[in-house]
């Protein structure tokens, strides 16, 4: 795409340079735009916050939502995650020059912007000093009924959507109670380009990290809605449950946006989020890429349940059962040491995505020639967001610097891989048997 996906507005702290300020980003719900965060902002103010008192605040819209530019080509979640960090990063140099370091924030999603903060905690834990995931989950409804919403769309546009979103978004009676909140986030939904909106029914539809959220090493809160029907308390319960460390609340009384219902209830826990780090103190010590947990303070059995974790989340529980289940005595002690050691030392450390990671990982093994596991992670690096052509553009460029042959091997142990994952996608499901 020659334009970017996403724009937002930014708020400078109130007081003190932008630079010395945390950074708090904040994702909107589909069909909402930033002033779906205006009144939890206005009520983090009111309430202040000693530990944050400079905090600046970045908001963003949607492709085709507010400011940013409609969508005429398909994206993925994971890709708007990727626009999230874009987005910072411009702001960043914009605020304190072009060769600023990356800077590290919060974040706080709603729905689909909660996904999109998943995405990020899976992706660019680096960058995430907290993260606040209200009224989603890793997976939201089902593949075939946002198709079938981005058929509704395309159809008959975003008017055909009011109705069924004010039964999504309120709870019963907030329309009568505060009709000018209501319906000016209803008005909004007029407003937003069609196609674009249903590029991001598509993306949710494809949205799946059941898997991959157990990896997440970042301080998570996930908040429900009482009365939320599109991501009930259960299934945000099962998130929590799913990410090491994180916290659930839930908030009484509201069905999907939270933020218009009750936003002093929302800035409360979310304050409590940001009080749980520290802030940036100065421009000469900017946040950066710092680790999220000392791991020195983490017991052995702590990082050999982070590491499980990540291992399942990027190669897949049936490679990391089958590995468990071919355990011996003789090798007992190396598998300890893999999941320890590779997986819970360096593979938790939030200093590289798992992107980069996944990167490294391909050309260390090429320029070794340990080709009996670059299979393996092939498909790991798939599952860590590279399409097919960056990996075979990472073995290409093995070619100059671990020798030509290296990378053959490399290219020809790739085909094989997305031959057999091409032909198991093509396989029949099996059939269910009913209880």
């Amino acid at each position: 795409m020659t334009q970017p996906l996403l724009r937002g507005t930014i708020r400078p702290g109130p007081a003190g340079p932008a630079g010395r300020a945390s950074l708090l980003v904040l994702g909107p719900s589909l069909g909402t735009t930033t002033t779906l965060w205006d009144p939890v902002v206005g009520a983090l103010g009111a309430l202040g916050d000693p530990a944050h008192p400079d905090l600046r605040v970045l908001s963003f819209d949607l492709p085709g939502h507010g400011v940013s530019p409609a969508a005429r080509e398909p994206f993925t979640v994971a890709e708007l995650a990727d626009a999230v960090i874009a987005l910072v990063d411009s702001a960043t140099a914009a605020a304190l020059g072009p060769d600023a370091a990356p800077e590290s924030f919060h974040y706080a999603g709603i729905s689909l912007g909660g996904a999109v903060g998943l995405e990020l905690g899976i992706r660019h834990p680096g960058r995430l000093l907290s993260l606040t995931v209200v009224c989603s989950a890793a997976r939201i409804g089902t593949a075939e009924g946002w198709h079938e919403r981005a058929a509704q769309i395309r159809a008959s546009g975003t008017p055909s959507m009011v109705i069924g979103s004010a039964e999504r978004w309120f709870a019963p009676g907030f329309l009568e109670r505060d009709p000018a909140a209501g319906a000016g986030a209803l008005n909004r939904l007029l407003d937003i380009d069609d196609e674009s909106y249903a590029l991001c029914c598509e993306a949710l539809a494809a949205f799946d990290e059941c898997d991959a959220v157990a990896g997440i090493a970042v301080q998570t809160l996930c908040v429900a809605g009482e009365l939320d029907l599109a991501t009930p308390s259960a299934l945000v319960t099962e998130l929590a449950a799913a990410i090491p460390g994180a916290r659930f609340a839930e908030i009484a009384g509201v069905a999907h946006l939270p933020s218009l219902e009750r936003p002093r209830d929302l800035a409360g826990l979310l304050r409590e989020q940001l009080a749980a780090t520290p802030p940036a103190t100065s421009a000469e010590e900017p946040i950066g890429l710092a680790v999220a947990q000392d791991p020195s303070a983490r017991t052995a059995a702590e990082v050999y349940t982070a590491g499980l974790a990540v291992r399942r989340a990027v190669l897949g529980d049936t490679h990391v059962d089958a590995a468990t289940a071919a355990i011996t005595p003789e090798t007992a002690d190396f598998q300890d040491f893999i999941t320890r050691y590779a997986w819970g030392e360096i593979w938790t450390r939030p200093g590289l995505d798992r992107r980069t990671r996944s990167f490294l990982t391909l050309a260390c093994l090429i320029t070794g020639g340990h080709e009996h596991e670059l299979a393996m992670h092939v498909r790991a690096a798939l599952t860590n967001g590279l399409s097919r052509a960056e990996i075979s553009e990472a073995m290409l460029h093995t070619a100059i610097y671990a020798g030509v042959p290296a990378a053959n091997s490399a290219l020809s142990i790739a085909r094989t891989t997305f031959a057999a994952l091409d032909a198991e996608a093509a396989a029949p499901a099996p059939t269910p048997t009913l209880p």
